[in-house]
């Protein structure tokens, strides 16, 4: 069974039971600290998983106008991704912690890759833990053969960039979704933010009100139901703080059923490298 929107702790123990062929990507990352994912995989992760570094792996070079986390180009993440094993067709699982926003970012660019057999550890290693699994300690061991992954299509709908948002505000032709919390969006000071506010337009979509308590996310039903809510029949374009949250929303919504948001990768911290962009404040 191929998984490809998320994958439940139960489900990920009874394929590495069965010994299935697959590539396990922990994806923890600390924002304020970005020493500390790797830490924290040392420390404890889902046995066979590697690493993957938000910034090292899952992002490009930042040029101070492109944003905090910019893709990397597609021949470079298809080099990491064949230094992990990947082979095509082989089934991946993306976790991590705050929100599982770096393992839907994961699970965003390999979509973007063309790879379908993708999915997310619902709940994260806080699930794995709770479902009473073990968890494996130090540095992931070595993969003895490079994979053969070949890049396909985009299986997302893509990206946009700053001048198509630019472009949006006057025609409206489609909805921004900032995923960051509601204070940042209001425009409150952050230490995350050079400028704070949010796009003119654009409305606010917490990536965290996609979770449960638990951390697991909620039922396709009622993500469903809120994203109409904000959405109407626009399409949505989903930017965050650098690209990682608003693929947390993108990752609901394909739950939800409604596929084909545009990403903005650069996103705020794109934004306002320009100051001559515009900006609103206030919910």
């Amino acid at each position: 069974m191929t998984h490809r929107t998320l994958i439940s702790a139960e489900e990920l123990k009874a394929l590495l039971d069965a010994e299935a062929d697959i590539l396990i990507l922990d994806c923890a990352f600390d924002l304020a600290h970005p020493q500390n994912g790797p830490a924290v995989f040392e420390t404890g992760h889902v046995p066979g998983a590697r690493h993957a570094h938000l910034e090292h792996d899952l992002s490009g070079t930042p040029s101070g106008t492109n944003g905090r986390h910019p893709l990397p180009t597609r021949e470079a993440f298809t080099a990491w991704l064949r230094g992990q094993g990947l082979t095509n067709g082989k089934q991946v699982v993306a976790y991590g912690g705050m929100g599982n926003a770096g393992a839907a970012r994961a699970w965003w660019m390999l979509r973007w890759m063309g790879h379908a057999q993708v999915a997310v550890l619902d709940g994260g290693r806080d699930a794995w833990i709770a479902a009473g699994h073990e968890l494996e300690t130090g540095k992931a061991a070595e993969v003895l053969a490079e994979g053969d992954f070949t890049p396909g299509l985009p299986l997302v709908a893509g990206t946009v960039d700053a001048d198509d948002v630019l472009a949006n505000i006057d025609t409206h032709d489609a909805q921004v979704l900032d995923a960051r919390d509601p204070a940042r969006f209001r425009g409150e000071p952050s230490p995350n933010d050079v400028v704070s506010g949010h796009i003119p337009g654009a409305k606010n979509r917490f990536f965290q009100n996609n979770l449960n308590d638990d951390g697991t996310f909620r039922s396709a039903a009622e993500l469903k139901a809120d994203f109409e809510a904000l959405l109407g029949d626009a399409p949505a374009i989903l930017q965050c703080g650098s690209g990682v949250t608003a693929c947390q929303n993108a990752l609901a919504m394909e739950i939800a059923g409604i596929p084909g948001a545009f990403v903005y990768i650069g996103s705020w911290s794109e934004w306002t490298s320009d100051p001559a962009r515009p900006i609103e404040t206030g919910a």
